[in-house]
């Protein structure tokens, strides 16, 4: 992924208002990010602990989605897995990540998800840079790349029930 400054983040957002992108915490660390082998850039917002962004490069440009999710319930110990990297987590390392429809579906309150992992850091789970705690990666027949390509099918995916 090429990397981003704050502007053009700012101005990816499908599912919500300027106002609302003008607002939302972006990451100042933007220089020290990994770009090279980011999939798409993804960050928890601090001051919200339910809210996170994703901003992916489809075709060609830059699009972005704002999402919210719950806090893992105390007691709750099941594995789970991402449906975009396939990453299994043990409780609260995957999130029922909910997207706001954009457009007049979003303003009438309908919303698509997806589980993904909560810290959104699929990219460097698939290129084997991130560890998950506690959880794992399948060993699969597929090489880095057609997993790469896979999560980025499924994130499209995603995105387009977001935009349609």
């Amino acid at each position: 992924m090429r990397a981003l400054d704050e502007r053009a983040i700012r101005t990816s957002f499908i599912n919500c208002s300027k106002g609302e992108a003008k607002r939302l915490s972006v990451p100042r660390d933007l220089d020290e990010r990994p770009w090279d082998d980011l999939d798409f850039f993804g960050w928890r917002d601090p001051g919200a602990p339910d809210r996170s962004y994703l901003v992916a490069e489809l075709d060609g440009r830059p699009t972005g989605v704002a999402l919210r999710f719950q806090q893992a319930r105390a007691g709750s110990f099941r594995r789970s897995m991402c449906g975009l990297c396939l990453t299994t987590h043990p409780r609260g390392g995957v999130s029922l990540m909910t997207a706001r429809r954009a457009g007049a579906a979003g303003r009438e309150g309908n919303s698509v998800g997806l589980y993904m992992c909560t810290d959104l850091a699929c990219s460097l789970y698939l290129r084997g840079r991130k560890t998950p705690e506690g959880g794992g990666r399948f060993e699969e027949s597929l090489t880095v790349e057609e997993q790469i390509a896979r999560a980025l099918g499924n994130l499209s995916a995603f995105v387009a029930k977001v935009t349609g």
